[in-house]
């Protein structure tokens, strides 16, 4: 990480909530945290309740149709999603967390940081009215297929795993490179000292200090791995390294 504070930020992020005093929470720690105060990355919060005009600040009614839960107001969510943008401009990639959307992967998060700015309306009681989500252009997306109380929790996953590959971020360049999913494998283990701890042994190799045999022991270790755990992830890396192998010489 530089020392230097940049005149602008390598990225932003703009969060919707209902809840602001949510945030920084604990991207204000550790890597992501001091990258903030070091003016990498910036964040800015706004309550969502700052878009409602009468005196109790209500931003949600009952569902046409009826049902359970409360829906938040287009009307409401719209004015917050504006007076956002009159503050901090209009960010790249415009984000409404949902169960239904897009699921996170390593893959959108390289997105989104490319992107250099985003905005995330975190969603509370059954979601927000679908007319605002399409009149202000929202993605969906979603961290997995469950379902938690709001966006906030999410916002924060996707914003420190979007926040950690910022330039500067993390300590080496080449950190994030051979990490879960970055070649659509799973990271091999790690060990460190003692070599032997309550009888088990770091394997033989990574100890050895050949570096190319060190190389093909993670490789090997990462393809057993994803095999085992993450069939789905196999088959697309073994079907795009078919893909990209030369084909035989005749």
């Amino acid at each position: 990480m530089t020392d230097a504070t940049p005149s602008l930020p390598l990225w932003r992020a703009d969060v919707l909530t209902l809840f602001p005093g949510l945030f920084p929470g604990p991207l204000g720690e550790s890597l992501s945290g001091k990258a903030l105060k070091a003016g990498l990355w910036a964040l800015n919060v706004l309550d969502i309740r700052e878009g409602a005009t009468d005196k109790h600040h209500t931003v949600d009614d009952t569902p046409y149709g009826g049902g359970p839960g409360m829906v938040m107001r287009p009307d409401i969510a719209a004015a917050a999603l504006r007076l956002g943008t009159e503050r901090w401009g209009r960010a790249a990639r415009r984000i409404y967390l949902s169960p239904r959307g897009r699921v996170l992967d390593q893959v959108l998060v390289e997105e989104l940081v490319s992107a250099r700015s985003v905005l995330m309306v975190c969603g509370r009681y059954e979601g927000v009215d679908q007319r605002v989500l399409e009149a202000e252009e929202l993605e969906d997306v979603s961290l997995g297929d469950f379902v938690l109380a709001g966006g906030e929790v999410a916002a924060m996953a996707l914003l420190e795993a979007c926040v950690r590959l910022v330039p500067g971020v993390m300590g080496k360049a080449e950190s994030g490179v051979s990490e879960s999913f970055s070649t659509g494998l799973l990271e091999y283990p790690h060990y460190t000292r003692p070599a032997v701890w309550e009888g088990r042994a770091v394997p033989e190799v990574l100890i050895s200090g050949h570096h190319a045999n060190v190389e093909a022991w993670r490789h090997k270790a990462s393809e057993d791995l994803t095999r085992e755990r993450r069939p789905d992830l196999w088959t697309a890396y073994a079907t795009r390294q078919k893909a990209e192998s030369p084909p035989p010489r005749k």
